[in-house]
């Protein structure tokens, strides 16, 4: 597999553990990219020339490919976005801001990657909304059938704060899950390799509240998974193009077409609109009312390669090739000494994202003895600063697997570990 990836050619030394954060690119989508430029190359959606319409039905053609990968009913539900964070802010300023209320409650997760977090904590500064975080189990799983609990104990957590020493008590008939009115949740934590249950998850809060709607952080499970949105009952779903082979700066909000009806624009200028006057504007009908200027077409058309490579290869051989590697990987963590991992002990629903810390070193000074044996890891909070306060740490060292990852690289890591051992004399 590594062959199809010219980075590891040039770099035959290289073990690349750091996919979670950006994944390397095929040849298949370094050629796309090169060939539109060079064959293809001009503005969409403009031009009423050839090149320009070669360029559209590529950029389009993306779009179908994206709507099929991900099973959405209608194409048009399909808007490109710069990344997972653009499109998870499109869904928060588009839809949240516009129909919830003060008082409203938005459930997140203690596992919550910050661009899942600070768009809703904007939001509760701006209209009044609450926030309540399903927490996790010592296991690192996440609990979300105590929702009423947890509102209790976030009520009298901030009684505390705002009374000081004063206790003072919530009623649990208090809650009124009428005022759920969104589920945000991560599909698999950046950090911990956690895959929620969200086949169980969905379901339990439509019932709790059939007019919820729920947004799903698919930027590390979409990589790695077969994703199917209608199944899954998702109203929205956010991913990054970078994860999954695919050029930077690309992403997908998907959402059900009646929501992006009501929604107002995040971004404005122009081909969003239907009609301009001096006094007014009015909005084209969606995708294109949410995809203002000029996009990334050879980062959008780079992503329709990587889908292709993906279905090349096939999600069932990439999960075998994970299944094995994580299973190889836990069993090397669980017979070392003074090393701590943080996330599910097991290979089942997890991916082969591995947060660890080797004694009492700080996680720089890991990933840095490791960068001296071309072992590239990701160092630091990863953006998930309230799940560390959780954890109890400042931050720790991650590897994370993809498809081109193979046992030898494993093993290369746990060398480079015993290296940091020795080092620090642990």
């Amino acid at each position: 597999m590594k062959q199809d990836f010219p980075l590891f050619k040039n770099y035959p030394e290289l073990v690349y553990l750091d996919s979670a954060a950006t994944s390397q690119k095929p040849k298949a989508v370094i050629d796309a990219v090169s060939d539109f430029y060079t064959k293809h190359n001009a503005n969409i959606h403009r031009g009423m020339y050839d090149l320009s319409q070669e360029a559209t039905d590529m950029f389009e053609d993306t779009r179908r490919k994206v709507a099929n990968f991900i099973n959405a009913k209608d194409v048009s539900e399909v808007i490109f976005t710069s990344g997972t964070t653009e499109s998870i802010n499109l869904a928060a300023f588009g839809w949240a801001k516009k129909f919830l209320k003060k008082g409203d409650i938005v459930v997140l997760s203690e596992m919550e990657h910050h661009s899942n977090i600070i768009p809703w904590l904007r939001l509760k500064e701006e209209i009044g909304i609450e926030l309540v975080y399903l927490p996790i189990t010592k296991d690192y799983r996440l609990v979300y059938k105590n929702i009423s609990s947890f509102w209790q104990a976030k009520h009298v957590q901030n009684r505390k704060e705002d009374a000081g020493s004063r206790q003072v008590g919530t009623s649990m008939t208090s809650f009124d899950f009428k005022k759920i009115k969104l589920l945000a949740l991560t599909h698999a934590s950046n950090v911990l390799g956690t895959i929620n249950p969200l086949e169980e998850i969905i379901p339990f809060f439509k019932k709790l509240n059939p007019e919820i709607k729920v947004l799903i952080d698919a930027a590390q499970s979409v990589p790695h998974m077969s994703i199917d949105v209608q199944k899954l009952g998702c109203d929205f779903l956010a991913f990054s193009s970078h994860k999954m082979l695919g050029p930077s700066g690309v992403g997908v909000l998907y959402a059900k077409r009646e929501l992006l009806e009501s929604m107002d624009p995040f971004i404005y200028g122009s081909i969003m609109i239907k009609r301009v006057t001096k006094e007014k504007a009015t909005w084209a009908d969606a995708p294109d009312k949410f995809e203002a200027g000029t996009q990334n077409i050879e980062g959008v058309i780079g992503l329709g390669a990587a889908i292709d490579f993906l279905q090349s290869v096939s999600f069932e051989k990439i999960q075998q090739n994970e299944l094995e590697l994580t299973s190889y990987a836990l069993e090397k963590f669980a017979s070392k000494k003074n090393i701590t991992l943080f996330g599910p002990k097991n290979e089942e629903d997890r991916l082969g994202v591995f947060s660890f810390l080797v004694g009492n070193v700080h996680s720089h000074d890991i990933s840095e003895i490791l960068n001296r044996l071309h072992i590239a890891v990701r160092a630091g909070h990863h953006c998930a600063q309230p799940l560390m306060k959780v954890l109890g740490v400042s931050g720790t060292v991650r590897a994370s697997s993809y498809l081109y990852n193979t046992k030898e690289d494993i093993d290369k890591l746990f060398e480079g570990i015993e290296e940091v051992k020795k080092v620090f004399k642990i």
